[in-house]
């Protein structure tokens, strides 16, 4: 009995052989001068570091009455933007003056600018968009829009107000002046009326001249005592 030979639908292939190259890679590359690959490009293209520069005082326009509260909220945008070498500080221009409330006399801080705000800083299109964009801001003070620097007699003179100590009274602002005619409302010469010879800002008296039993006498009171006589 023969053997069985098995046959197939599948058409006999020649077998061929193939010579590799024994260049190396990058040399078979390099010779492809028909084959160029671009260099790969960053995500995000980089931006020229800025170095800090001149920084000068500029003037804000804000909401009046929120002075304060945008100052803190430019201190906390600048303080998380990385862009802090760029700033200064910022100051709501004020004096310390001397008021009268009821009875007492009470040291306050008065806005001299209410509706402005200063601020040290180099202005450029990243710190002018921060600024900007803090809710409150209005803008820059300065021609068409450019913001323009303060000049410095005028930091100078608000500087100077901002770092006066105790050490200087501040002014006493009354309500009536020297030579106006007024009415003492508490102590031993309440109702009577006379008229204002002079005033001591530091201690805070006055002396009145009243006519007692006839007679022009003048009266040291407390600058309290007395208000402006009505017509």
């Amino acid at each position: 009995m023969s053997e069985a030979v098995l046959q197939t639908d599948e058409p006999k292939v020649d077998e061929q052989e193939f010579e590799m190259s024994s260049d190396p890679i990058d040399s078979v590359w390099e010779d492809d001068d028909d084959f160029e690959v671009p260099p790969p490009k960053p995500f995000f293209e980089e931006k020229p570091e800025r170095v800090p520069a001149k920084k000068d005082w500029y003037i804000l326009k804000v909401q009046v009455n929120r002075e304060d509260t945008i100052k803190k909220d430019l201190e906390r945008r600048i303080a998380v933007s990385g862009l802090k070498e760029f700033f200064g500080e910022i100051l709501v221009p004020s004096e310390k003056v001397t008021e009268i409330r009821g009875d007492k006399k009470k040291i306050v801080k008065k806005k001299l600018y209410p509706g402005y705000i200063m601020i040290f800083m180099e202005v450029y299109d990243d710190t002018w968009f921060l600024v900007r964009e803090t809710s409150g801001v209005g803008d820059f003070t300065g021609a068409q829009g450019k913001p323009t620097p303060m000049l410095p007699h005028e930091v100078e003179r608000i500087l100077k107000l901002e770092q006066e100590g105790p050490e200087k009274a501040p002014e006493l602002k009354l309500g009536y002046k020297v030579g106006q005619e007024v009415k003492v409302k508490e102590g031993p010469f309440e109702t009577l009326e006379g008229v204002v010879d002079s005033i001591d800002y530091t201690s805070g008296r006055v002396t009145v001249i009243i006519s007692i039993f006839g007679r022009s006498t003048p009266v040291e009171l407390e600058y309290w005592q007395i208000e402006i006589a009505s017509k």
